[in-house]
């Protein structure tokens, strides 16, 4: 008998897109992210190996688009040896129950997100009030509801090691949500920063459409602790890294990289955080 696995009853697809849905950024020759709507997930593994990871799960409805490009990189029928998530909102996971039934792979969480992913609490509410973009004012109409994994569900154990991802750490990086993660390859230093920030102006329409690049923080209308955002972009700023692909936006590497992930770090307060919403606090 299938276990009963489920989405909130908030889940939908959402009919926004950008002009990189759909396109695969390489970014190293065993890294690559592909934009599925307006939302990044990441290959981790060299085309045409058996050994590579799927993190984040997508926008609701996209399965079949992100398998599709899985079984053209990596070979037909095959599947990774898991999912890592970076955090449960409904754009990184929307569509990991559909993977989950095809591939059968576990999926890692931070303990934190556990909760979300296992039916047990919904996020905090959205906050449309942290921007004038449209993206913001759509922001009630995102789900928050948990989703059900069930025996898929893992927490990623203490000492920041991976179970799939040998070479890599997770690094918590709270703010956006208590159990946000980057993963991080020091022989590299590639960073996989999911929402602890992203480069494009994610609370606006026009700036996700065209991907006009440029680092900000977390989206807005989610994040629900801005002190530990500031604390995560610094810690993740202290890696000095030279690639990195976020939740939003294009893939972003070298000098370029360097200077402007400082500079979030430095003037977070006046960059990232809103000047007004029933999260902030100033």
């Amino acid at each position: 008998m299938q276990e009963q696995l489920s989405y909130g009853e908030d889940y939908h697809y959402l009919p926004i897109t950008s002009v990189d849905s759909g396109e695969l950024h390489e970014v190293t020759d065993d890294v690559a992210s592909l934009t599925v709507q307006v939302v990044n997930l990441c290959f981790v593994g060299r085309p045409g190996s058996e050994d590579w990871v799927l993190v984040d799960a997508g926008m609701p409805g996209s399965a079949d688009r992100i398998i599709e490009e899985a079984e053209r990189r990596y070979g037909e029928g095959s599947k990774p040896k898991g999912i890592v998530v970076t955090h449960g909102h409904f754009d990184h996971v929307g569509a990991i129950i559909e993977l989950v039934r095809h591939w059968d792979v576990p999926v890692y969480v931070h303990e934190l997100e556990m909760p979300y992913i296992t039916g047990k609490q919904s996020y905090p509410e959205q906050d449309p009030s942290v921007d004038s973009g449209l993206v913001a004012k759509m922001s009630p109409f995102f789900p928050i509801q948990p989703i059900q994994l069930g025996r898929y569900a893992h927490p990623l154990p203490g000492d920041g090691t991976i179970p799939v991802m040998p070479g890599w750490q997770w690094i918590h990086t709270p703010g956006h949500t208590a159990g946000h993660i980057s993963l991080f390859r020091e022989a590299d230093r590639f960073l996989i920063a999911g929402d602890a920030f992203v480069t494009v102006k994610q609370e606006s329409l026009y700036k996700v459409i065209t991907q006009e690049q440029e680092i900000n923080g977390p989206p807005k209308y989610l994040t629900t602790d801005w002190d530990l955002a500031g604390q995560s972009v610094r810690r993740l700023q202290a890696l000095r890294p030279r690639y990195a692909i976020t939740g939003h936006g294009k893939p972003m590497q070298g000098p370029l990289l360097e200077d402007q992930l400082s500079i979030l770090a430095n003037e977070f307060e006046e960059i990232a955080v809103p000047r007004h919403g029933k999260y902030v606090r100033h």
